[in-house]
């Protein structure tokens, strides 16, 4: 199947809904559609490990000082749990950008480190951001894995199947090389990888680059610099980038306010907390407290 084909199938998936902020859930686990019919501001949001495969209209992603667009038959790899700030560059009515997602599961692809062996080498020089034009078998891939959606027998027994084939073909894939690191249970991906796992799980609390790469087993200096080489942003900006996140999903979803979303993030000033997310996302955070259907 060709990626016009599969824009299409999506497309009629879709339906006359509405654009999305957000990809919506097909009902097969990890798997999503997105739409949008024009383009839209720099967004602030969370990316988990997923390839995106672009099937119509582009898209901008950027993480500290790293930026990648990707367009028609182009796919973006996200490697680890990354604050990004993402924008659709490219769209229209007539034609809308259209994406399908897919979850990465990083047990699955250390599973195939052993079948793999070293036919795929890691590329040391990779970042947690990468695209290229998407191979054909990876397409057709994804395709199938589409097709599953609506046949719950079929998606019981095939979809283990397909995704195994999908985390095969993204290893192989040109800009597949940060995840064939991590394969490596003790690569610097890897290390990085459960780095960033402890900032988002006590982001609230005081961190120090010390501190985290002691538990990564690595001395400061060569910690912050691989840190920075994979995700494109300092540890300390990965901490205060999900702190401002979480407390604008608290302002605007849960009704918290400024101050108290401030002090449950970790912050002591709420003048510097105000400060801070102002430049971070464009607008004081009383202005999103207000901002009816507001979606992070």
């Amino acid at each position: 199947m060709t990626v016009h084909d599969l824009a299409k199938q999506v497309n009629d998936y879709i339906g006359d809904g509405p654009d999305m902020t957000k990809g919506r859930e097909t009902g097969i686990e990890g798997l999503y559609v997105h739409r949008q019919s024009k383009p839209s501001p720099f967004e602030a949001t969370i990316y988990h490990p997923v390839i995106c495969l672009n099937l119509q209209g582009r898209k901008q992603v950027a993480v500290g000082e790293r930026s990648a667009e990707f367009g028609l038959g182009q796919s973006l790899i996200v490697s680890h749990d990354l604050p990004v700030a993402a924008r659709v560059t490219e769209a229209s009515p007539e034609h809308p950008y259209l994406a399908i997602i897919v979850a990465l599961d990083i047990a699955i692809l250390r599973g195939l480190s052993e079948e793999i062996g070293d036919t795929a080498r890691g590329n040391h020089r990779a970042g947690a951001l990468a695209t290229s034009i998407t191979d054909a078998a990876l397409v057709d891939a994804m395709s199938r894995y589409f097709a599953l959606v609506g046949d719950p027998l079929e998606a019981r027994v095939m979809a283990p199947l397909i995704l195994k084939e999908i985390h095969f073909r993204l290893l192989m894939a040109s800009h597949g090389g940060m995840l064939r690191q991590l394969m490596q249970r003790d690569s610097h991906a890897s290390r990085i990888s459960r780095a960033i796992g402890r900032i988002r799980t006590g982001y609230r609390s005081p961190l120090t680059v010390a501190g985290l790469a002691e538990e990564a087993g690595m001395s400061p200096s060569s910690f912050h610099d691989h840190f920075k080489q994979i995700t494109g942003t300092t540890p300390l900006q990965y901490q205060k980038d999900m702190r401002l996140m979480e407390a604008r999903r608290l302002i605007a979803f849960d009704g918290l306010s400024v101050s108290s979303a401030a002090y449950e993030v970790g912050y002591e000033s709420a003048t510097q907390f105000s400060r801070e997310y102002s430049r971070k996302f464009g607008t004081p955070p009383r202005a999103d407290a207000v901002r009816p259907g507001f979606a992070v």
